[in-house]
């Protein structure tokens, strides 16, 4: 006779922590922060524009911003925002 063996469900914080883990392995990195009225503005434009998920939209931001600073583009970048109260 054969045993059935019953796995025992997962919680919700479970299954996070192991997505966490499984996104680490892969060598990503979690970023956490809070968007100002005006950059809240930007990113839901940003997202019915392009359809990128959260994920890709910080990704893409970090990644400009360091293009913007390794060709001498910052303070124009930031002048911008101001000029344009963003």
């Amino acid at each position: 006779m054969t045993e059935v063996v019953k796995k025992k469900a997962m919680t919700n914080a479970e299954k996070q922590k192991k997505y966490r883990e499984r996104q680490r392995e892969k060598g990503k990195r979690e970023m956490r922060g809070y968007l100002s009225q005006e950059a809240l503005e930007c990113y839901k434009l940003i997202s019915e524009q392009t359809q990128w998920s959260d994920s890709m939209i910080m990704s893409n931001a970090v990644r400009l911003t360091y293009a913007a600073y390794k060709n001498g583009q910052i303070g124009l970048l930031n002048s911008w925002l101001t000029k344009n109260k963003l």
